[in-house]
């Protein structure tokens, strides 16, 4: 029998100091181990990847308000900013969208929150709509949310522009871009306890569409034959080439936004929600200055929120499916570009959230959180966090949902956590696009857990001793929009 000497036990001793370290730096190397989500993120085909190149997943939720008469979120009357945005990320969120008009950034108000009960949000009275706005960016960022800014209408109101344009008499288009350069300049620095950017993209206009009380006088997707063929130099009415310039002018200031377009609401005939078709993108793409920040948005809603075509006594999931592939989810099955369900909805009681019925709200529902569930590269934001919405997740008074809601569990079925280590089997890794500054990292990251660290001592020690000695509200353009405005008036280049 081989004696066991000295020499031996230097090996044996050096090799379980090796090991050890090993153990040791997987436990607290989070430098290592770089959390998901960190620093500004990008595309590559259709995935949207961190800076470190790890896929990531929008599961986000709209907060209403600013866009309104108000001018600031809902809810600050009744709770605590934190509290709200706390209530989101503990839900399940990893994104908040913040919708907006160009009346509250050009004009912010000073909204009376002093009138609140119970002293409630103290920190923002006296300020203006665009101050609060900055406090509950910097809290989302506290709380691990991202953000993604939406340009909802022009004037201050509800719902999206009744013109279906990007732009009015009052705000044209040199506005409605300039008013997003202020932002994008704004919100720039705005960094979470960790460095990383808050605000990762832009919603560059909510709801686009063409069919105005009948007439095709609104938004239109290039080589739509419904509208002329929608030519590029019909700068009053083509989107794409709008969202194009838009997006020029704000990559110029933060090269490293993502940029959400939405599609319009008729191609060649063919309607879909308003912002929800973007079947023209298939043969007339979105040209950005840089590649690899375009995400492509669409919006679905159920049939309470406006009876449609494809909703009927004989819908299937299956036909549901094929309507969605059509109209914007074949962007992300055929690797052209990440697509955001940037609005969906459906209301609180069970019956409207699980349906078996043919044609139902609950039907629709539970076949889009199926199909998200199918398709884990579609990222989404729900409509809405608001408690007053008939939609709305949060209760009237803006608490936290029942941890029994239907509705929550079936959301957090395609929920996305960020800022955790990710899985052991990682897609592979894209880097970030070369003509983009150098992305910020995080400056830390949860570790694993001390125990699996323990486990992987005992599997050293083993290993050891057998060398003895020998590791994701609104109506279809079908006429029922009004407030058209005259083309000629708006175009923006008059």
């Amino acid at each position: 029998m081989k004696t066991f000497g000295a020499r031996d036990r230097f090996f044996v001793f050096s090799r379980l100091a090796v090991l050890f370290a090993g153990v040791c730096l997987l436990v607290s190397g989070p430098a290592q181990l770089p959390a998901q989500g960190a620093g500004y993120w990008h595309t590559d085909g259709s995935q949207i990847l961190d800076s470190d190149g790890r896929a990531v997943r929008i599961a986000g939720i709209s907060w209403f308000g600013f866009e309104t008469t108000d001018e600031v979120a809902h809810g600050l009357w009744n709770q605590d900013y934190h509290r709200i945005l706390h209530t989101i990320k503990a839900s399940g969120f990893n994104t908040v969208r913040i919708p907006f008009s160009n009346q509250m950034v050009e004009n912010p108000t000073i909204p009376p929150l002093e009138r609140a009960p119970g002293r409630i949000n103290n920190d923002l009275v006296n300020l203006n709509s665009l101050e609060i706005m900055d406090r509950i960016v910097s809290a989302a960022g506290a709380e691990g949310l991202k953000v993604i800014l939406d340009n909802h209408r022009s004037e201050a109101g509800d719902s999206n522009e009744h013109s279906g344009l990007w732009y009015s008499r009052e705000y044209p288009e040199r506005s409605w871009i300039a008013d997003w350069q202020s932002l994008v300049s704004r919100y720039r620095s705005f960094t979470d306890p960790d460095g990383n950017p808050i605000v990762i993209g832009v919603d560059l206009r909510n709801e686009p569409f063409l069919m105005v009380n009948g007439h095709a006088t609104g938004s239109c997707w290039t080589g739509d034959t419904a509208a002329g063929g929608c030519p590029i130099t019909d700068t009053a009415h083509n989107w794409p080439a709008a969202a194009q310039r838009a997006a020029a002018a704000v990559l110029d200031i933060n090269p490293n936004l993502l940029i959400f377009v939405e599609g319009v609401d008729c191609y060649n005939g063919s309607c879909n929600w308003q912002g929800g078709n973007l079947a023209g993108a298939a043969n007339y793409p979105v040209e950005l200055p840089y590649s690899g920040h375009l995400v492509y948005s669409a919006h679905d809603y159920g049939p309470t929120t406006s009876p449609q075509p494809w909703f009927k006594s004989n819908t299937t999931p299956d036909t549901l499916q094929q309507h969605w592939m059509r109209n914007w989810a074949y962007l992300s099955a055929q690797n052209i570009a990440p697509v955001w369900l940037g609005e969906f909805g459906t209301n609180n009681n069970d019956r409207d959230i699980q349906n078996p019925a043919a044609g139902s709200q609950g039907q629709w529902f539970a076949t889009l959180i199926a199909f998200l569930r199918s398709e884990p590269r579609i990222g989404w934001a729900y409509w809405a966090a608001n408690g007053e919405d008939s939609t709305g997740l949060l209760a009237h008074n803006y608490d936290a949902p029942s941890r029994t809601s239907l509705k929550l569990e079936e959301l957090a079925t395609i929920q996305f956590p960020l800022n955790q280590l990710p899985p052991v089997v990682a897609q592979t890794a894209a880097p970030a696009p070369q003509n983009d500054p150098p992305q910020p990292r995080p400056h830390s990251s949860n570790g694993i857990p001390l125990a699996a660290g323990m486990t992987l001592t005992m599997v050293a020690l083993v290993m050891v001793q057998r060398s003895q000695p020998r590791d994701d509200k609104k109506k279809k353009s079908d006429g029922s929009s009004d407030d058209g405005l005259d083309a000629e008036a708006l175009d923006p280049e008059a």
